[in-house]
């Protein structure tokens, strides 16, 4: 009993001393300039963090808008953008388009009623390789028309309207093949074959036929023969065509018979 009686003023004296020490510190005068610390951002920081919200909401707005303008002006689809479509035969361009860098396609065709235009500022070069990179063909359109790298198989060959068709080798030879053979014609004006050197037309199994009003070969040479000395006074105006065995053609004036025999100095210097 005495035990559990101490421990009860123990107790008592503690709870005592713990009201009197929390009263003393009610009591006590409270400080004059007590210092206050405000939480937040305040003064140019705030303002500066306005500015830039305000700024980022701006900048948002107009890259929408011109997300938007891009996508309308440029016409982008599910199926592709501007003339440009996507679909499962490969891809289609309507209307007019203009590429900037080298276009690789296996195909280009246009549509059953429109013509295929191919336009550049200088010269439209088209090339063909195989397998291993090696250039096999090439078409090259300039001002002076087209020139084809290698050979050219073709149906048909023609001008523009009102134009005239040339086909030239400037440093080779022009070779023209077709197993049925090879029709020039000009329904409207006139054919010119021209050459520096020499113009061969030969056939092995067939003829040569010429077939027009008047046939005309310029600048032949020719022969000198005269039948009597009074004939020589008289002014030549009918000549002889003459033909020597190496093929060259020159004229004789002509008589009462041939006079090829006697002009043939002219086959003995060719």
């Amino acid at each position: 009993m005495d035990r559990s009686t101490n421990l009860d003023i123990e107790e008592l004296k503690m709870t005592r001393e713990q009201y009197i020490l929390a009263t003393q510190q009610n009591n006590l005068p409270k400080a004059e300039h007590a210092q206050l610390y405000r939480v937040g951002i305040y003064g140019w920081r705030k303002r500066c963090l306005y500015f830039f919200v305000l700024l980022l909401l701006v900048t948002m707005i107009v890259n929408l808008a011109m997300t938007i303008w891009i996508l309308k002006v440029m016409n982008f689809t599910v199926d592709g953008m501007g003339n440009l479509r996507v679909t499962k035969k490969g891809i289609r361009l309507e209307g007019i388009s203009e590429f900037l860098l080298p276009l690789y396609v296996k195909e280009i065709h246009s549509r059953k009623d429109s013509p295929l235009v191919l336009q550049s500022d200088r010269n439209v070069t088209v090339n063909a390789r195989n397998h291993m990179g090696q250039l096999t063909g090439q078409l090259t359109v300039g001002t002076e028309g087209a020139v084809f790298g290698h050979s050219v198989e073709t149906p048909h060959i023609r001008a523009e309207p009102s134009q005239d068709l040339r086909l030239e080798s400037p440093t080779r030879s022009l070779i023209m093949e077709a197993p049925r053979g090879v029709q020039v014609r000009a329904a409207a004006g006139d054919f010119k074959a021209s050459c520096r050197k020499e113009l061969h037309l030969q056939s092995t199994e067939g003829e040569i036929f010429l077939n027009a009003d008047t046939i005309r070969l310029g600048n032949l040479p020719t022969g000198s023969f005269s039948s009597s000395p009074s004939s020589s006074n008289t002014r030549q105006t009918v000549y002889e065509l003459c033909v020597c065995p190496n093929g060259k053609l020159y004229l004789s004036p002509a008589g009462l018979g041939s006079t090829c025999q006697f002009s043939s100095n002219i086959c003995l210097w060719s």
